[in-house]
């Protein structure tokens, strides 16, 4: 794993551990990402939920983010993004959220004090396929909504037989790109993303 683009560009980065369960994006999926977000990242407040060891949060802060709040429940995995934070010098600009996003998000959101301009909602494959939408839509969706600027996208990345619902929270699916076995849906207040 590495990061794409900007100040950290080639970057080598730490996988998660085996059988951590996450699946970091590959490196085309996440360039043709960043190319849709481009201007959204810059000097932006970033929430990197179930974040693994990193990977959307960094490649942001090395594409000009003002700062990346991280959030992931296995401290085997935490670990590892720490010494990620460490290695690119960024502990200054990055907080990490340890626990379960669904039970602790509205608080963290909440102590965070800004407005959350891009949010990538990275779940458990496993996980996701056993969500109970109105839930998710209540503790995750709901939260980013009511801490997201007019112009700001919530990137929710779901496996490719897992429908995204047309509206959560608040928020509506505003573009959908689909990279291989898996589904990326946008979502924002309305306007259209570009």
């Amino acid at each position: 794993m590495r990061i794409v683009a900007g100040t950290h560009k080639g970057r080598n980065l730490l996988s998660p551990p085996k059988g951590a369960g996450t699946r970091p994006m590959t490196g085309g999926a996440k360039e043709s990402l960043f190319q849709i977000l481009a201007e959204r990242v810059h000097d932006a407040v970033i929430a990197d939920l179930y974040c693994g060891t990193g990977t959307l949060g960094l490649e942001a802060l090395s594409r000009g983010a003002a700062r990346v709040a991280f959030a992931e429940r296995d401290p085997a995995v935490v670990a590892r993004l720490e010494r990620n934070i460490a290695a690119l010098g960024a502990e200054d600009r990055c907080c990490v959220w340890r626990g379960d996003v669904m039970r602790r998000l509205a608080a963290w959101l909440d102590d965070l004090a800004a407005d959350v301009d891009v949010s990538f909602v990275d779940p458990p494959y496993a996980a996701v396929r056993r969500w109970h939408w109105r839930r998710a839509e209540q503790r995750i969706f709901a939260p980013l909504a009511a801490h997201l600027p007019a112009d700001g996208v919530v990137v929710l990345r779901l496996p490719d037989d897992v429908p995204a619902p047309q509206t959560l929270g608040g928020l509506v699916v505003e573009r959908l790109k689909r990279y291989g076995d898996m589904r990326v849906a946008l979502l924002g207040v309305g306007k259209e993303v570009r």
